[in-house]
């Protein structure tokens, strides 16, 4: 990044494409038979009224079900189906789940049993309530495909128990039905989610067959640091492994290491690399629980949380994948007795801000470090410190002496810290009085000057303008704050060179302050301290519920707005120091948002242009899991941080590639700022500074509020979005630079293209493509336009958002490769999600946002629309397309054209994977 961008290529290559869009057809409305099973047109069901028929009538469809208890047959029973219009039919039974074995047919194709272990809604309809046989429950079935006029749908009831049975109802849909007990189709104005224009994900759990055609394993080293320990580029703005091979980290914040034993660990280690994952972070929390240990102390870690680091490098390191080491969170120390030392501290009060100034906390930290990274670790034996499977050390996470919670800091170390200015400020001036001098008389009720105490002033007070004294002291503590922070992230650093020999790299830390304006290049200089540069964001529209910092509920209202739509909001968008490599340790596109297809296919292709060296999701393994039964895919629906789902971690192979492989081509800067540290602790505006993320824990209101840097030369925030933007510190502003961007920037046609002239974003229609060598796609709101002919490939999709992309496997352009990867998106959400549209206001009645309320929060499995694409690729060589399962081994081959020099196949309506192939 050490050059500006003087030549922009062919920018707009796409922009003809991702402009002119087609109006949309209007869908035929949908066609629903609902059959009461009670009414066949045949049967040779045996009924039993003395017992099995006695049942609550008001809880069956049409009050009564069809059942059948024969101690000598099987009964079997017929109904005729008048299908008004021919097409795909999703296919519900409610029908006796318990001990039951149901099969059906229709016309003379073969019998299918009922499989209901996946059966919904269960309710007991005996009519003394006791808990024997007599049950119904909803279970969908394989989706029909119908043509128009009479069919004939038999079922037959064979169980090992009496040959017993009993079905209440069928539906048979081309609406997006999903079973809510006894409503039918159309009942109201809910949007359900999960009907016939979805397909269910139910994934297997891996075996990592050797058959598989898409496995990323090999994209790692054979053991995670087996050539020594990961350091920087020569010009420091990236990442080298021990053998010099240059290395960017595709990575997750994994949990796994609470949910099981080392094998488990190993499993998910395997699954990741599978997929695509070179680096896990583990985010602990190493301080003391005097509630679990009474008998601890403040320097004593928690035993659990070392157990469950030294687990987590060890089960991934066989695996390729490196570690991120984030050993303490602020925010997660509940518990502060007393007896830890911390003077006047609440003990229910987190102590944010403490590590940075007060020694006690300090001493803590160190002797918490020293035993994490010292003592062998008894799954291998050797100690994190000597570790090259251990890549990162970040030294805290999501705190700031210049964040909101700063001002939480009162009494006894409020005057540590005013004592520690007074030190700071005699060694600048020479003298308290001096200092109370230059600041022209500016005092506070708290300056205690014979004692050495110098008032401090809550953080709120560098968010406004000031002038004349107070401006001068303000900016005074600003200095003091920030090298305070630079101090203790330097001292950290050489503790842990000198005194523990660790040879990791290490990151200060990830955090953001109250405003990304005045005080955002404070808080990353203080950075500058270590190796690396890390940022925490999410893109996270507005969601309001009483759980919204952890869980997704039923009556929760929401905003379903693409980041497509909202560029400026991307977590890519960060303004990079210069000679420091750059990570997002945390990021995700936060639900209930539905549009997650974008968040791999964005991450990847931004992150790759502009030169950002570790993408970060947050998080895996923190449901409930099944050890034994798809252990690696999150299986809760009100789950707000998990990434395991199939519009995310199911995307990742082909982003993966672009991103660890170079397939988009890192930009040269197009803003390059440079700025003097008086600058910034006068707080004067950058050029160009990012949008401020959003916390739901943290901070005030629904929403971040957006704001503009406003000083001479300030440049467009969709710069961020054409190239690198990067900044040095202490350093002349002279040298700034900023490329020529009107002519990457069209912001009356509401476009953005990239200077390498690779990639387009339309976030008027809510487009992005990608058109480099070796993976070309796009993403957004496809049926907007017609077709998307890119270099070597032509893409068509009538899905009203979705994502496809094309990524050479095996490392050849697109044009010449013999073996490509399709990668398909489009939305997923819960079976039964269901939600209606409303209109409700934030940040206390300030906006009114137009959004949906949440009625049903849904269950299991993940119900993904249907894709309807195609896709055509200018390779001669290609002949055929496998369709891959979730864990990429080939199910079945499509029918092809080739022609021309070209394939064309129509895409899977229900895979995430195809594999186009030459012989």
């Amino acid at each position: 990044m050490a050059h500006l961008a003087k030549h922009y290529g062919p920018v707009f290559l796409l922009a003809t494409l991702i402009g002119h869009g087609q109006p949309l057809s209007a869908h035929d409305q949908g066609q629903t038979l609902w059959i009461e099973a009670e009414r066949p047109s045949r049967s040779t069901m045996i009924r039993h009224p003395q017992w099995y028929d006695r049942v609550k009538t008001d809880q069956l469809s049409g009050g009564d079900w069809l059942s059948h208890f024969s101690d000598d047959r099987p009964g079997t029973a017929e109904y005729n189906l008048d299908i008004p219009e021919a097409g795909r039919y999703a296919f519900w039974l409610r029908a006796n789940p318990v001990q039951t074995t149901l099969d059906y047919r229709i016309d003379d194709n073969e019998w299918q049993t009922v499989d209901f272990s996946q059966a919904d809604q269960q309710v007991n309809v005996a009519d003394d309530d006791k808990p024997d046989l007599r049950f119904v429950a909803w279970v969908r079935l394989d989706d029909l495909e119908l043509d128009a006029g009479r069919h004939i749908l038999a079922v037959r009831s064979r169980s090992a128990l009496h040959h017993h049975g009993a079905i209440d109802a069928f539906v048979l849909t081309t609406e997006a039905f999903v079973p809510r007990g006894l409503d039918r189709p159309g009942a109201s104005d809910l949007t359900v989610f999960g009907g016939a224009g979805t397909w269910p994900f139910r994934p297997e759990r891996d075996t990592f067959r050797d058959d598989a055609l898409l496995d990323l394993r090999s994209l790692n080293e054979e053991v995670a640091g087996q050539n020594g320990f990961v350091r920087r580029t020569e010009d420091g703005n990236g990442f080298v492994l021990g053998d010099g091979s240059p290395v960017r980290f595709w990575a997750v914040t994994s949990y796994v290491q609470r949910q099981g034993d080392l094998d488990t660990v190993k499993h998910h280690a395997r699954f990741l690399a599978k997929r695509g994952v070179n680096m896990v972070r583990y985010h602990g929390h190493l301080e003391p629980k005097p509630k679990d240990t009474p008998e601890a102390s403040l320097s004593d870690p928690d035993p659990k949380e070392l157990d469950q680091a030294w687990k987590l490098v060890a089960g991934m390191k066989d695996a390729g994948i490196y570690t991120t080491l984030s050993p303490y969170w602020a925010s997660n120390f509940k518990q502060v007795p007393a007896r830890f030392g911390l003077e006047g501290w609440p003990e229910d009060q987190s102590p944010q801000g403490l590590l940075f100034f007060n020694p006690t906390l300090q001493q803590a930290y160190k002797a918490w470090l020293r035993k994490l990274l010292t003592t062998p670790n008894p799954y291998t034996g050797i100690p994190l410190a000597e570790d090259p499977a251990l890549a990162i050390i970040q030294l805290q996470n999501e705190d700031s002496m210049l964040f909101w919670t700063m001002q939480s800091v009162k009494g006894r170390q409020l005057e540590l810290l005013g004592k520690q200015f007074g030190s700071w400020l005699v060694a600048k001036y020479g003298s308290l009085d001096a200092a109370l001098r230059a600041w022209k008389g500016d005092r506070m009720p708290e300056d205690d000057f014979d004692r050495g105490v110098v008032g401090i002033h809550i953080v709120w007070e560098w968010t406004q303008s000031r002038s004349g004294g107070r401006k001068a002291r303000l900016d005074d503590q600003l200095q003091f704050f920030g090298e305070t922070m630079y101090g203790f992230n330097q001292e950290i650093a050489r503790y842990l060179r000198e005194d523990l020999g660790c040879r990791q790299l290490i990151n200060a830390g990830n955090w953001k302050t109250a405003d990304p304006i005045r005080l955002e290049d404070v808080e990353r200089w203080s950075y500058t301290a270590n190796d690396i540069i890390a940022v925490n964001r999410y893109y996270s529209p507005v969601h309001l519920g009483p759980d919204r910092g952890w869980r997704i509920n039923a009556g929760d209202r929401f905003a379903n707005t693409s980041a497509l739509l909202d560029p400026r909001s991307l977590p890519t968008n960060i303004k990079q120091v210069s000679g420091f490599p750059t990570m997002l340790t945390e990021t995700r596109w936060v639900p209930p948002l539905s549009y997650q297809a974008e968040a791999p296919f964005l991450a990847s292709v931004y992150s790759a242009l502009t030169g950002i060296d570790g993408f970060v999701w947050f998080s895996t393994g923190e449901s409930e899991w099944s050890i034994e039964d798809r252990a690696d895919w999150n299986a809760a629906s009100r789950k707000k941080w998990e990434i395991a789902t199939p519009m995310v971690l199911g995307q990742f192979p082909a982003a993966a590639l672009i991103y660890r492989l170079g397939y988009v081509t890192e930009g040269e800067p197009v803003v390059v700022e440079h700025r003097p540290l008086d600058d910034l602790w006068q707080r004067e505006p950058p050029i160009i500074a990012e949008d401020p993320s959003y916390d739901p824990n943290r901070d005030l209101g629904d929403s971040a509020r957006r704001v503009e840097p406003t000083g001479p030369g300030a440049v467009d925030p969709l710069a961020f979005l054409a190239g690198p933007v990067v900044v040095s510190y202490d350093s002349d502003p002279s040298r700034s630079e900023v490329a020529d961007l009107d002519a990457l920037i069209a912001r009356d046609r509401q476009r953005v293209g990239s200077v390498t002239g690779q990639v387009v974003l339309n976030f008027g229609q809510g487009l992005c493509g990608l058109n480099a060598p070796k993976a070309q796609g796009v993403v957004g709101f496809l049926d907007r336009v017609e077709t998307f002919s890119l270099r070597d490939v032509t893409i068509s999709s009538k899905n009203p958002y979705g994502a496809v992309l094309a990524v050479s496997l095996d490392g050849e352009p697109l044009a010449t490769s013999r073996s490509i990867l399709v990668q398909i998106g489009t939305e997923a959400l819960p079976t039964g999600w269901t939600t209606h549209e409303t209109t409700f206001t934030t940040d206390g009645g300030r906006r009114e946002v137009e959004g949906f309320e949440i009625v049903e929060t849904g269950r299991m499995p993940w119900a993904i629309t249907r894709a309807d694409a195609s896709i055509r690729v200018r390779n001669p060589a290609l002949t055929s397309a496998v369709v891959l399962d979730s864990n990429g081994v080939p199910v079945r081959s499509l029918d092809v054209t080739t022609e021309d020099g070209a394939l064309d196949v129509a895409l899977p309506p229900d895979a995430l994977y195809v594999v186009l192939q030459a012989d």
